[in-house]
């Protein structure tokens, strides 16, 4: 997806009401970078004496850095040995609503001990309690409607009817209604997809009182919600939320689009005029109420915490975010084409008609840097295929007719095999060729 940081968003007006939300500048100078790859118990990378959060959950939301998000959570619980609620497939069930017994390997309410959870599901908060700890950390991530908008298209339009049926983004906007028909399946990628993500009826009327009750059920809900375009500000807050070191929040931006040199060059990206931006703020109203309200309360947990102390906060992150780029990634860090990527093992999926970025790492890398270098580029598909391949090695290794022989800790012992100075693991653990976009199976994201 994308990191998008650096800027604040203007007031908006609309028919329903104008919203001034809190402008910001955000300049400090930025701290030196360290001088190697550094152990993330560092005490200058930890927050102190506070014990880490190992009971989370996260709401993957469609199309808002959430990929990202997800390769943190995913590298923070491998490093610890932690033990991942994963989907049989790729989702759980998406679009049905989350039902525990989607869960590989659920036994029954808190028979095992799960520490994290964020593959794509439809909120089903009851559902999800039956599966995670009571002490579980509940987080998500919403981004502006309109750009969100904009990214669905790009990635749903071959699988969307309502998308399929308009000659583009812009035919869409200037009238939905003419396209969309709510009982057609995958038309949910076209209207307040964040309102149905969280387990809501997103055809239902607007309402104030309706976008109320949404806000009040997602406060109560959740922990904390994000935004995509403060993606480092929301790191940071998520950091001291979960008392996690700062590599652990440090990323590369995972699935990202390749966008077209005419898009780039329009600083609003869909080459949208207001009016259709605003027709796209009505047709998602109750997406566009729900991210101005957590819109709020964002700037508020950032007043608490200090904007001065944010600042730096940021600063640091960025510092270090560069600093393992030029240690991590060949191109000046810039995402490339997968078909650019020589490793088969770390492209990323293609899903639909838009082309998924990756990254190459450098070579020469020592096993150590190598290995955490690959957690941080390592496409969110193959990634959790070799969390599986931890948690249920037999079963995996019976369903590709490759028996793994198991060590005294009960953990598979896969072949390696080098990859230029780094290890990789002989087992394959590429997607396969016909992973099926049905039903919560397929990579949609």
């Amino acid at each position: 997806m994308f990191h998008h940081s650096g800027f604040c968003i203007r007031p908006f007006a609309f028919s329903f009401y104008t919203v001034s939300l809190p402008l910001c500048s955000m300049q400090a100078a930025r701290p030196q970078p360290s001088l190697s790859f550094t152990s993330a118990n560092s005490p200058e990378l930890s927050l102190g004496s506070c014990q880490p959060q190992t009971h989370v959950m996260f709401l993957k939301t469609h199309k808002t850095a959430s990929s990202t998000v997800l390769n943190m959570l995913y590298r923070f619980g491998e490093e610890r040995g932690l033990r991942f609620a994963l989907p049989l497939g790729y989702q759980f069930g998406y679009p049905l609503p989350f039902n525990a017994h989607r869960v590989k390997g659920y036994q029954g309410p808190h028979v095992m001990e799960y520490n994290i959870m964020g593959n794509h599901m439809r909120f089903n908060k009851l559902e999800v309690e039956k599966v995670m700890p009571a002490d579980t950390f509940y987080f998500s991530i919403l981004r502006d409607p309109v750009a969100l908008a904009e990214s669905s298209y790009a990635y749903y339009k071959v699988v969307a009817p309502a998308f399929k049926r308009a000659k583009g983004l812009a035919d869409f906007a200037s009238n939905p209604q003419r396209y969309y028909d709510p009982r057609l399946r995958n038309n949910h990628y076209a209207r307040n997809l964040l309102w149905f993500d969280f387990g809501l009826d997103h055809n239902a009327n607007f309402s104030e009182r309706l976008v109320k009750k949404g806000e009040a059920l997602v406060h109560r809900a959740f922990n904390l919600i994000l935004l995509s375009e403060y993606f480092d500000e929301s790191m940071v807050l998520l950091r001291h939320a979960l008392c996690w070191p700062l590599d652990s929040v440090v990323s590369f931006s995972l699935n990202a689009r390749k966008q077209d040199a005419n898009k780039r060059k329009s600083d609003k990206g869909s080459g949208l005029t207001e009016g259709l931006r605003q027709k796209l703020r009505e047709w998602n109203a109750l997406d566009w109420h729900l991210y101005v309200a957590f819109n709020v309360t964002f700037w508020e947990k950032v007043r608490r915490f200090g904007k001065a102390r944010m600042a730096m906060e940021v600063a640091k992150l960025r510092t270090r975010r560069e600093f393992l780029a030029r240690i991590c990634l060949r191109d000046g860090g810039r995402p490339v084409e997968a078909s650019r990527i020589r490793d088969k093992a770390i492209r990323p999926f293609q899903s639909g008609p838009v082309k998924i970025l990756g990254y190459e790492l450098q070579p020469g890398l020592d096993n150590a840097t190598y290995q955490a270098c690959l957690r941080m580029i390592r496409p969110e598909i193959q990634y959790k295929d070799l969390l599986d391949a931890y948690q249920f090695p037999r079963q995996i290794a019976i369903a590709r007719g490759n028996p793994l022989r198991l060590n005294p800790q009960g953990r598979a012992e896969h072949k390696r095999t080098t990859v230029g100075q780094g290890v990789t693991y002989g087992m394959s653990l590429e997607p396969s060729r016909n992973t099926s976009l049905e039903e919560g199976k397929g990579p949609l994201r």
